[in-house]
Formats: C-alpha cells, sequence, structure tokens
C-alpha cells in the first residue's frame, strides 16, 4: 500500500474545464446537477445553487473514487448512486421510463451507503438490467439504518447506451461520509 493509502487522506480532485465528448470520457467527467449550456444563461447566484450538490471522479489506484455531495446526506447519497451509473454508461443516454424500488438496511451509516450502492449495482448486473438516471429517497432512517429508494431510469441496452466501466463490486475501502452543518458528501470506491 502506498502512503496516501495508509493515511486515509481525501485525494485532491482536479475539475475539468473542456470535458471530452467521447462517449467514454464524458461518462467519467466531473458532473453537477444540471449542468448544461443553462448554467451559462443563470444569474450568479442561481449558478452557486447549483453547484451544492453534484459529483467528481477522483483517480485512485486500479479503481475509481467518487465523491459527492449534496444540501441533505440523502442528496449526496442519492447522487452517489447516479454518479455509479455515469461511471457505467453515459448518463445523458438513460431515459426515465422505468422505476425500481429497493430497500437496503445496515448496521451504521458506512453500511447503509454500500448496500445502497449494491442494491443498485445487482439491479444492473441481473435481471431486468436497470441503470438509473435518477434516484429519490423515499425513507432515511437513521436510528435504524435503513433507507427506501426508488430509482428512475430504464434497461440498459448496448444498442442505445454507450458502454462504460464495468463495476465488479462497492468497496469499504477509505468510505467516508461527513455529515454537518454545510456539509453533506460522501466518499467511495468502487472495484473495476
Amino acid at each position: 500500500m502506498s502512503e496516501r493509502e495508509d493515511s486515509g487522506a481525501v485525494p485532491t480532485a482536479k475539475r475539468i474545464s473542456e470535458p471530452d465528448s467521447t462517449a467514454e470520457n464524458s461518462a467519467k467527467r466531473p458532473r453537477v446537477e444540471e449542468e448544461k449550456a443553462e448554467a451559462a444563461e443563470c444569474s450568479p447566484e442561481q449558478a452557486a445553487e447549483q453547484t451544492k450538490s453534484g459529483y467528481e471522479y477522483l483517480d485512485h489506484t486500479a479503481d475509481i473514487q467518487i465523491h459527492c455531495w449534496g444540501q441533505t446526506l440523502e442528496e449526496a447519497f442519492e447522487l452517489a448512486v447516479v454518479a455509479m451509473s455515469g461511471y457505467q454508461t453515459e448518463i445523458d443516454a438513460i431515459d426515465t421510463t422505468n422505476t425500481e424500488t429497493i430497500e437496503a438496511t445496515g448496521e451504521d451509516m458506512l453500511s447503509l451507503l454500500f448496500h445502497l450502492l449494491d442494491e443498485f449495482l445487482f439491479l444492473f448486473c441481473a435481471e431486468p438490467f436497470f441503470v438509473a438516471r435518477k434516484v429519490k429517497i423515499l425513507e432515511f432512517d437513521r436510528e435504524n439504518f435503513r433507507i427506501v429508494a426508488e430509482g428512475y431510469g430504464e434497461t440498459f441496452d448496448l444498442s442505445k447506451h454507450p458502454q462504460g466501466t464495468e463495476v465488479k463490486a462497492i468497496t469499504y475501502s477509505n468510505m467516508q461520509i461527513h455529515d454537518s452543518e454545510g456539509k453533506h458528501e460522501c466518499y467511495f470506491i468502487l472495484d473495476i
């Protein structure tokens, strides 16, 4: 293990100002909610509001680390699933024609995030091969570590969805959750 992995420190991320338009690289660029041309047409206050939630992909040896943040911890968890989907295919190619509901439970917040991601990874890897463009947490029980969430997306179809990187598993390695006033974010590593 490198010194950086042993320390548990969060690596600094570089933002990409001009994303590559190829399907392979567009799935791996940092994303911010509503990040489109309309961001250039809004007021500075609206632009600041839009950057309060989003996700980015961070370099990690042999795997990928994802950093998600939101105005609430629920939103950061929702974006964690969307970020995983965005790594598997081009997120903009996913229509929200189907809905899948999952329930995840854990022993603590880290295991709850792990199981939430794992449930959506299972939906992607087995029937119905569902890929989520949007996720809404319907119930978030912090005392009993239980989430009920709805994913909005469709069945993965290679003729429609560019193939991104296969996610083999969710890991606990360097998983972090920060939930305090003004700071709702999570970090996790996907085994690819």
